[in-house]
């Protein structure tokens, strides 16, 4: 069993209108979040975006062009990482091949000056949280990567840092394995109480470990929020197709407060345009289902299969053209005629969002 003992005070993290530039490229523009203290805080969005940026100026190994960074209330803009009590894990482990894993693990502390028995205490505490007991004597290079992952891990708390940082610590692994650490992870983080921000490109990954998410673009936030917020709710059309999959139907926002897309016709529930705008519904391929009956519902004809083991992915194709994607526990036959009911949507226009269950 894991021992539970609180490892370190969590912090609270303040990013204040934060910018940054390499050159003549803006990376980040005008950050603004507040992490709350003990919460796992994610940051996603596709390569080039900023995350990584971002939590190494978090971190401190860069600094920003523009704006401060808070733990709590105290302003480490420009204090060095080894001032900042974090811990934190690379994407590469970057472990001392040379060196054994408990001097590994035991580095940030001898750097500390902390007594001998202190060390071995911790580091016996840390190998025993991420589940590596007795392996002190060993070298990196005997173990595998997910054990080498979790040696860093072990390395980055054994110091008791008030915040974790880490930077898509499991891209390296496979996919099975990814899984496992990933819950192991965010157990480890619960246990201790730790105050952890954790950068990856996995939609899934974020969406299952993290108590909030925020979504870079183009080095611009999109949306921060609880996954179920921004899977449910998303803000623009870029977050709606960077988190899950989802169907994109562009048409029209009536004055009269329908969608319309040729063919298709939605009542949509909320504020009315004053005028007829451009707009695109959104929705997620399990808010449509299949139904005996046509009163209501909208015709459609299944032209592709996909097997997802209990799951089937269908393609659905409406009289105008208009494919869509739906997910079912049912099985059909690729050529059925069937009714399609539309579940909970999102309308994201020009003007404002409305949404509709």
């Amino acid at each position: 069993m894991r021992p539970t003992t609180k490892a370190a005070t969590s912090v609270g993290v303040r990013i204040k209108n934060i910018s940054k530039s390499f050159g003549q490229t803006e990376v980040l523009k005008s950050i603004n979040l507040d992490i709350l203290p003990g919460e796992f805080f994610t940051i996603i969005g596709p390569s080039g975006c900023g995350k990584t940026t971002l939590l190494r100026i978090i971190s401190g190994f860069h600094q920003p062009s523009g704006g401060k960074v808070f733990f709590n209330d105290q302003d480490v803009t420009y204090l060095p990482p080894w001032e900042r009590n974090i811990g934190f894990v690379f994407q590469n482990y970057a472990l001392w091949p040379n060196m054994t894993i408990f001097d590994n693990v035991a580095y940030g502390l001898k750097i500390r000056k902390k007594p001998k028995d202190v060390i071995r205490e911790k580091v016996k505490w840390a190998l025993d949280v991420v589940d590596l007991p007795g392996v002190e004597k060993q070298h990196p290079g005997q173990l595998s990567g997910g054990m080498q992952q979790r040696v860093a891990i072990a390395r980055a708390i054994v110091i008791d840092p008030a915040l974790l940082l880490l930077d898509e610590p499991l891209s390296n692994l496979d996919a099975k394995l990814r899984v496992s650490l990933r819950k192991h992870i965010r157990e480890i983080q619960t246990e201790l109480g730790i105050t952890a921000i954790y950068v990856t490109h996995d939609q899934e990954e974020a969406l299952e470990i993290s108590d909030r998410i925020a979504i870079l673009n183009g080095g611009m936030l999109q949306q921060a929020g609880r996954p179920e917020e921004l899977y449910e709710n998303p803000s623009n059309l870029f977050v709606a197709g960077f988190l899950g999959e989802a169907n994109f139907i562009e048409g029209v926002l009536t004055a009269s407060g329908h969608f319309q897309a040729n063919s298709l016709k939605l009542s949509v529930p909320g504020n009315r345009p004053a005028v007829d705008t451009q707009a695109t519904l959104v929705i997620r391929p399990e808010n449509i289902q299949v139904v005996s009956s046509g009163d209501g519902h909208v015709e459609a004809t299944l032209i592709k299969r996909y097997y997802l083991g209990a799951l089937k992915r269908f393609v659905a194709q409406l009289a105008d053209g208009t494919t869509l994607y739906l997910e079912t526990f049912q099985d059909h036959t690729v050529g059925d005629k069937v009714w399609l009911e539309l579940g909970k949507t999102r309308l994201i226009c020009e003007e404002e969002i409305h949404a509709s269950a």
